[in-house]
């Protein structure tokens, strides 16, 4: 820049390369401003475990908030740990969980009693229903990698004598897995039971047990988390998923 009597003006190299400077300038903000529009302005990641269905309430988030990012992620059991780990921002899940609930926030959806799962030749298949005693000596499918607590209350175990349910002949990791196991003959389950839906194989049998409380279908966050969506995910929940959304209750 060349200095005059009444202030600069550009040297000929400056004059060539202010228009450059200008379109270089002119093309990062749009660079900025691309990057701004491509990324998601709000992103949430929806975990669900197993058979549980959780489109209704999806479709209502994603109906709700139109321009956010809904993405939805199916789980074994035995990953519930991405809530905590933050893999994923809400799990709708059956209890109890796998996982530590302390920091976690659980709204409870319905409950789905538990059944006894055998082969359809078993000599209990076809009773009206059962209680633990009639297959009090017989091994039961436990899962690998999972908590007392929760391996505990899905084998029935201890039974109230105090001693530990019968275990079976493998651990499994997916529930898939436990169907096999079962219907192969080599021990029975306790699973959960949805009558709105029927996804087991015509060579396995669902008998009611007398006497056990039911599980729970419930959606778990991370305590005191503030994306937005959240908590618009856990109202949407409530109203698609609920069997009778005035009896949904947290802690």
């Amino acid at each position: 820049m060349e200095p005059v009597t009444q202030g600069s003006r550009l040297s000929a190299a400056g004059a060539a390369f202010l228009p450059r400077a200008q379109a270089l300038l002119h093309t990062a903000d749009q660079a900025v401003l691309a990057a701004r529009a491509a990324a998601p302005p709000r992103t949430i990641t929806i975990g669900y475990v197993e058979d549980l269905v959780i489109t209704p309430a999806v479709r209502d988030l994603r109906r709700r908030h139109p321009d956010a990012h809904v993405r939805t992620q199916h789980l074994d059991s035995d990953e519930a740990r991405a809530l905590p780990d933050r893999q994923v921002d809400v799990l709708v899940a059956r209890t109890p969980l796998p996982i530590p609930s302390d920091d976690l926030h659980v709204t409870v959806l319905y409950e789905e009693p538990r059944v006894l799962l055998v082969p359809a030749s078993h000599r209990l298949a076809g009773k009206e229903s059962v209680t633990p005693d009639d297959f009090a000596h017989e091994p039961l499918v436990a899962c690998a990698g999972m908590a007392a607590a929760w391996t505990g209350f899905w084998r029935l175990s201890p039974r109230p004598n105090g001693d530990p349910a019968p275990l079976g002949p493998m651990l499994v990791d997916t529930f898939e897995d436990k169907l096999e196991v079962v219907a192969d003959g080599r021990a029975i389950a306790i699973v959960p039971f949805d009558d709105r839906r029927s996804t087991l194989r015509d060579d396995l049998a669902t008998i009611p047990i007398d006497g056990i409380e039911s599980c729970q279908v419930a959606v778990v966050t991370r305590a005191n988390d503030r994306n937005p969506l959240v908590a618009h995910f856990r109202e949407s929940a409530k109203n698609c998923l609920a069997r009778d959304p005035k009896r949904t209750r947290s802690r």
